[in-house]
């Protein structure tokens, strides 16, 4: 049914019609929409047989969420930026117990300096956790990925992440088709955990380790996110084939049958570039884009045979890898290095910290990419002159204060002084027309 509703809120109505059995609640902007809604629906009985339990901590969410996937329950919590961080530890155990939690994870910034907008930092910082990770490009495909999310980690024992951009997904208002309850129960059947805690049958789950046995049961979740691969795909077809749109797969391709230049890119900063896109088609360039929905485990194969005929690829990263550039961009560097005939990849830093990425922004840096190559990560966008003035402060004195403090001192003395210069040139405007 069609509803003109809160991205946050169609989330919250979806994963309700996936009957999750325990919620584990902490609010963190911009996810505690998705919470507060799933709170709501247990209340009035929308959502029945759940139990919905507030927590003290983001910590305390996931770990609630374990204890109650181990017992056997259809777990489902939310979290975003510090609070993805500060659930770490319990990050790392649902993945090395395989257990198939589901996370919505609304995308923000990591401070310091602090920052609750939206860019890809968070789940960049524990890609490396063990969890499936699925982004999203609008909010049809936020509230759809999260019955596939259940689907997936179910069927691999594997927990599953719905990275979905902060605001500019979670608090948009868009038209959602919400699917009905006989269509998702036909397409995610009741979960059957493959372990469970089980007092007439007593185990232990996540005992000790040592040497003896580590490598083989971390290879053991390599070898289940490299299954992945080929369920993702499969559980792709089959919801177009039952809900009759697209959700899910490795990765969507735009505008490449001719393609030589090909943008890369995740989440919903993709509207905007098929945007830019239709615009330099228009123009007669030829330029496309490979959409990557799924991050983790990396679509390595996939990517290559889309861009086995591109001449240029330019990535775009939103989130920042200070000792290495883009992490999106490494992975594709890596995924890209065996071809034959390798493109040469532009590496594009935008977004960062809920910076705005403009069509205008990103017309410039398709072009520069088809002019001039540059090695290294491009920062769209990056204000040189408050840069330049920072770096000469630190150079002449130790004591020269925190970068985050000194930069905003920057940017408003800048800002008095157009102000001023704006004054002067409306005074010297009327000045001249009076005489």
């Amino acid at each position: 049914m069609l509803e003109q509703i809160e991205g946050s809120k169609a989330m919250a109505k979806v994963i309700g019609l996936c009957r999750p059995q325990v919620v584990c609640a902490y609010p963190i902007t911009p996810q505690t929409h998705i919470v507060e809604g799933l709170g709501e629906l247990v209340r009035t009985g929308d959502v029945q047989n759940c139990e919905f339990i507030n927590v003290e901590s983001e910590f305390a969410a996931l770990s609630v969420a374990i204890g109650a996937s181990a017992a056997g329950a259809r777990a489902y919590t939310a979290t975003a930026s510090q609070g993805l961080l500060f659930m770490a530890e319990a990050v790392y155990n649902a993945a090395g117990l395989g257990l198939p939690i589901v996370m919505t994870l609304g995308n923000r910034a990591i401070g310091a300096p602090i920052n609750i907008w939206n860019d890809h930092s968070d789940a960049m910082a524990l890609r490396e956790s063990g969890w499936i990770q699925l982004f999203a490009e609008h909010n049809q495909e936020a509230a759809d990925l999260h019955v596939i999310a259940f689907k997936l980690a179910e069927e691999l024992s594997v927990p599953t992440m719905v990275c979905v951009d902060g605001f500019i997904l979670t608090h948009a208002m868009e038209r959602i088709d919400i699917p009905a309850q006989a269509d998702v129960d036909a397409y995610l059947p009741p979960y059957e955990p493959v372990q469970v805690l089980d007092p007439e049958d007593p185990i232990s789950i996540g005992a000790m380790v040592g040497p003896d046995a580590f490598t083989e049961v971390r290879y053991l979740q390599f070898y289940k996110q490299q299954t992945a691969f080929r369920l993702i795909e499969q559980m792709a077809r089959d919801f177009r084939q039952r809900f009759g749109r697209e959700a899910g797969g490795l990765l969507r391709s735009y505008a490449m049958d001719d393609a030589e230049t090909v943008v890369v890119a995740m989440g919903s900063i993709n509207g905007t570039i098929k945007d830019v896109i239709d615009e330099m088609r228009g123009e007669g360039i030829l330029i496309g884009l490979v959409s990557l929905v799924t991050f983790r485990p990396f679509p390595a194969k996939a990517l290559r045979e889309a861009l086995t005929q591109a001449r240029d690829v330019i990535v775009i990263d939103k989130s920042l890898d200070p000792g290495m550039g883009g992490p999106l961009a490494s992975n594709i560097a890596i995924a890209l290095r065996d071809m034959p005939q390798s493109p040469h990849m532009h590496a594009v830093i935008a977004g960062l910290g809920g910076r705005p990425v403009t069509k205008a922004s990103l017309h410039r840096v398709f072009r520069q990419a088809l002019i001039q190559p540059w090695e290294g990560p491009h920062f769209m966008d990056l204000n040189e002159r408050v840069i330049a003035r920072e770096i000469h402060r630190k150079g002449k004195a130790r004591r020269s204060g925190p970068s985050a403090e000194n930069v905003l001192k920057i940017l408003e003395r800048e800002r008095a002084e157009r102000a001023q210069r704006a004054d002067a040139e409306r005074q010297a405007a009327a000045e001249k027309e009076t005489s």
